[in-house]
């Protein structure tokens, strides 16, 4: 079935005047190069989404088990701080039914919270810390955005140009075929 289409194309074609033949064999060859051409840029940007896919992918991972790390921590440390108020307020209630001769222990506990109020200014600095590597990420995945962008942006560009170069031919050799030039 094949071949009879192609014999009755070929007969078509020979049937055509030789001006007409030239032109259009000028420009299938040409259309054939830009075909394989643009197949060769789709494929790779379908390669450069895959690889960006893949990369958010794996940012948005990180970013999420950073944030899981980070209500871990947070729900720990309110476990510790519970934990710690809890034994305060038992010990603070024992301290009271003692004697004032044990006022020496009170004071040591006062440095206790002390070092629990560094400690706690050490953990806000942690959770800045954390936001600051979370913006820092979502800052990335805007520049490789843009940066695909862009690339998309000097394809078609490149794709126009390749048009134009192509009509240009085309109208040259169908201006020289006719007698023009």
């Amino acid at each position: 079935m094949e071949d009879k289409k192609d014999m009755q194309h070929k007969e078509e074609f020979k049937s055509m005047p030789s001006e007409f033949q030239a032109l259009i064999a000028a420009i299938f060859p040409n259309t054939k190069y830009l075909d394989a051409k643009f197949d060769y840029m789709q494929v790779q940007i379908d390669e450069l989404r895959k690889n960006q896919e893949n990369f958010k992918d794996q940012l948005k991972d990180v970013k999420d088990q950073l944030k899981d790390l980070k209500k871990d921590v947070d729900y720990r440390f309110q476990q510790v701080d519970r934990r710690f108020s809890e034994l305060k307020e038992d010990m603070t209630y024992r301290f009271e039914q003692v004697d004032k001769r044990f006022e020496q222990v009170d004071k040591r506990f006062e440095q206790v919270d002390k070092r629990f109020e560094q400690v706690d200014k050490r953990f806000e600095q942690v959770d800045k810390r954390f936001e600051q590597i979370i913006v820092s990420i979502d800052n990335l995945v805007n520049r490789l955005d843009k940066r695909d962008n862009e690339h998309r942006n000097f394809t078609l560009r490149m794709f126009s140009i390749s048009i134009v170069i192509s009509l240009m031919g085309a109208l040259g050799a169908f201006l020289k075929s006719i007698g023009l030039f």
